[in-house]
């Protein structure tokens, strides 16, 4: 849409009728990692992404191989201060503001940020799960990501390990000899029981009911909108195979390509943090029409 910070012709009229599907209403968002890069978190699969470096942790891997399971928290205890402080950017704002508009009717995101919310935005289904949480896979108790946190640094007093790169997932890149003398923590509810993070790692199943739900609101949808996911893997792109079957519009703002895009109505390949406020901001007098009929 930019071509040295100037907004193309192609690229303005694509917003512009990507504003005249929006401001119909009835708008479901499926987001992706692309919408919180610019606050910091990076992709996996986008231009800069984490996935041409490393492997993210499996649930296999994580349940089964303790040592693997120690350099997961190790990670995840440095990263956990970066993603806690992350802020909502200006695409996450906007996504809310379209909700208050009363065009969005609901989110789905791939992400575990908590970002779509912190912005404000409230009817946000989190597909893989939030960060901001953790259970026991031994008797399902549950604790918040900081009381852990906590519990981590008190296990690890002078542990100092220092990250070389965040990760989408909340862990971070250290050096292997960094991950000596870090010490783990298990469930003190039941004493002993496997702590995990409230998300869906690679190869692990999302909730059923979860999915049902995400299904539930894309069929209701009058438009499918796409914001920052390359839709690489099923689990998000099953939701504009199942829109594009019913004949739901799809529209895709992403940077580059996605698998999607042969399904899409419409796609627009730009920055979200630009792209979402001005589509708001168009929106916004076809928000009040729309709420006066």
């Amino acid at each position: 849409m930019r071509q040295h910070g100037v907004v193309t012709q192609e690229g303005s009229e694509r917003l512009g009728a990507l504003a005249g599907l929006v401001a119909g209403g009835g708008v479901v968002v499926l987001s992706g990692a692309g919408i919180s890069t610019e606050s910091g978190i990076p992709d996996y699969r986008g231009p800069n992404g984490t996935m041409n470096r490393r492997s993210p942790m499996t649930y296999q891997a994580f349940t089964r191989d303790a040592a693997a399971r120690r350099r997961y928290w190790a990670r995840s205890h440095v990263g956990w201060l970066t993603m806690s402080g992350a802020a909502p950017n200006a695409g996450h704002r906007a996504v809310a503001d379209l909700e208050r508009q009363g065009l969005v009717s609901g989110v789905i995101t791939q992400n575990v940020d908590g970002l779509h919310q912190s912005a404000g935005a409230r009817a946000v289904i989190e597909l893989h799960g939030s960060l901001y949480r953790v259970t026991c896979l031994g008797c399902g108790d549950s604790m918040s990501r900081a009381e852990l946190h906590s519990r981590l640094g008190e296990a690890n007093p002078w542990w100092d390990g220092r990250a070389t790169r965040i990760n989408p997932d909340g862990d971070v890149d250290l050096d292997d000899d960094q991950l000596d003398g870090f010490h783990t923590v298990d469930c003190q509810t039941c004493n002993g029981g496997m702590l995990k993070p409230d998300v869906v790692f690679f190869g692990e199943n999302v909730p059923a009911p979860r999915v049902a739900d995400c299904f539930a609101l894309v069929e209701s949808a009058r438009l499918l909108l796409v914001l920052g996911s390359s839709l690489t893997v099923m689990s998000g792109r099953r939701f504009v195979l199942r829109a594009s079957k019913l004949g739901i519009p799809v529209a895709i703002v992403n940077r580059g390509r996605t698998r999607g895009d042969d399904y899409a109505t419409l796609t627009l390949d730009a920055a979200l943090g630009t792209v979402l406020p001005e589509l708001a901001h168009r929106t916004a007098g076809a928000a009040d029409a729309l709420a006066a009929s």
